[in-house]
């Protein structure tokens, strides 16, 4: 015979349904709510509701087993049979305490089911199998709670219409936290953590408007992050997402990254980090055409990009794609031990910091007007050609990697390459075979 479920709930109400708030461990999430396709019959809604259960699951997984500050979200359940009876519970409270306590035990209960009803997921697939797989694998997890949230389902074909259209209403509207978002606030990931200390700490960085962090502030209140690219007229060298994957590029051995672990680094490594950090990023900005005095020294930060009718002439590290490819490059060539940070910056200063010089003006179309007049190139094949010219400016390998280069310059751009290949011989490590000056470009 099967045994009564007793769950303690809150009732509520919402639109035309009533659902209720509960409490319930991890051993019993694991234990009594399934997916769709695992009840019998009803594969409707096995193919109409249930969303797959991918991949993420083994990272949220991890997170269970490894970070002691683990946090999940509400799982919304739907219930299929099981009699479900919802006995209202009130408080006995004396004189003293009635004014106190008067409403707080509003809409409290206990459901209870007869033991032959069944839960499924709508909406937290992945986390109910993580929370199934951690259990498996760690048994004391299993006492520990998470808020469900249940819906009442009627197997008829009315109740599995409005089943549908519910799960789809959830997810139609859920809305996860953006890449920008998840830079601004997450306590995690040690490079979202250091991005932000720039932006509280770093002396060139820490500059109002110097990295553009909100592109909308509304006046009740709305806050609309900044995506990616730069408007012509902003005075920002960058944007927070950009900065973050430099960060990400130059900081890859930080002592932060040591470990792989879904857990927050301790402090000290967090500022071990920051510290070799904040001396990579001042090298770079100063490496690269001098960028950070020309900011500081412009009358107008925002014509250091792009000087009223010479834009050819603006500076390339004002072009977060530009930032990008850069800090692509130096992470390459420091990863292949081509060459040492100081010598990188070294050669990275040797560069020509135009829009319209090489290896930058892969990036740069002109207009009739010439070449102090035109615009960014915009597309993949424009960024990743800039980064492959970096790595034959800055650090070239083999004659192979200097031939794919300038074909690839000559195939997008319908022009030679204004840099000889004499000069990238130069460059090259002196046991490696020298490129024939006769490639076709």
């Amino acid at each position: 015979m099967a045994s009564k479920t007793f769950v303690p709930a809150f009732k509520a109400q919402v639109g035309n349904w009533t659902y209720y708030s509960c409490l319930m461990s991890y051993a019993q999430v694991a234990r009594e709510i399934n997916f769709a396709h695992e009840l019998g019959g009803n594969q409707d809604l096995g193919t109409m509701i249930q969303r797959g259960v991918g991949t993420r699951t083994a990272q949220i997984t991890d997170y269970l087993l490894s970070n002691e500050n683990r946090f999940l979200g509400a799982i919304i359940i739907a219930v299929w049979g099981g009699d479900p009876n919802y006995l209202e519970v009130s408080m006995d409270t004396d004189d003293a305490n009635q004014a106190v306590l008067a409403g707080l035990d509003r809409n409290f209960g206990v459901l209870t089911f007869d033991g032959t009803q069944q839960f499924f997921a709508l909406d937290g697939q992945h986390r109910l199998k993580a929370i199934k797989d951690a259990i498996k694998r760690d048994p004391a997890l299993g006492g520990e709670d998470i808020n469900v949230i249940v819906v009442p389902h009627f197997d008829t074909p009315d109740g599995r219409r409005r089943t549908r259209r519910l799960f789809t209403n959830i997810n139609r509207n859920a809305k996860s936290t953006n890449a920008q978002e998840n830079i601004a606030l997450d306590e995690d990931d040690s490079f979202a953590i250091l991005t932000r200390r720039l932006l509280d700490d770093h002396p060139f960085l820490s500059r109002d408007k110097v990295v553009l962090v909100f592109s909308k502030v509304g006046q009740d209140g709305e806050l609309v992050l900044a995506q990616r690219s730069i408007t012509a007229t902003s005075p920002a060298w960058s944007t927070i997402g950009v900065l973050y994957d430099v960060v990400k590029e130059i900081g890859f051995d930080l002592p932060c990254t040591a470990e792989q672990s879904t857990q927050r680094a301790t402090d000290d490594l967090l500022d071990q980090s920051y510290d070799l950090l904040a001396t990579r990023v001042q090298d770079l900005l100063d490496a690269c055409g001098n960028l950070r005095q020309r900011y500081l020294t412009a009358q107008v930060p925002k014509d250091v990009r792009a000087p009223k009718g010479r834009d050819g002439a603006g500076h390339p590290f004002m072009r977060p794609a530009v930032q990008v490819q850069v800090a692509r490059a130096v992470r390459h060539i420091l990863e292949q031990e081509a060459l040492e940070w100081g010598e990188l910056m070294k050669r990275l200063s040797g560069l020509d910091w135009k829009m319209s010089a090489a290896p930058f003006s892969s990036m740069w179309i002109e207009t009739p007007e010439g070449k102090q007049q035109g615009k960014m190139a915009s597309g993949k094949d424009y960024t990743q050609l800039l980064y492959d010219l970096l790595l034959i400016h800055l650090a070239p390998r083999s004659k192979a990697q200097i031939s794919r280069a300038l074909r690839s310059y000559s195939d997008l751009m319908k022009s030679k390459y204004p840099i000889s290949v004499e000069e990238f011989n130069s460059l090259m490590p002196t046991d490696s075979e020298p490129v024939p000056n006769s490639i076709t470009l």
